[in-house]
């Protein structure tokens, strides 16, 4: 069986240029360590569509009920996309 994805809507509020609190898939996270600062070097070859100066995030965030994911994020030409997250 294929795996699919599935595109969530993503909000990032930023506090001084760093990710701060999202939405993301009906739930509102809180960044709960120090983001870490993604270039292009790190995204696959699937993500150079998006053309140079692709950049993103790592960050750890807990959501209303406690449970904590890394998310990989990265500013599209409109909007944020999650790339990938870590349980």
């Amino acid at each position: 069986m294929a795996s699919q994805e599935i595109e969530h809507d993503l909000t990032i509020w930023m506090v001084d240029e760093v990710p701060a609190r999202m939405y993301y898939a009906g739930r509102r996270w809180r960044v709960t360590d120090r983001p870490t600062r993604l270039r292009e070097s790190v995204w696959s070859a699937a993500l150079e569509e998006h053309g140079p100066g692709l950049y993103g995030w790592r960050f750890q965030a807990t959501d209303d009920r406690g449970s904590s994911v890394v998310f990989d994020v990265y500013r599209g030409a409109a909007q944020w996309h999650v790339h990938r997250s870590y349980t």
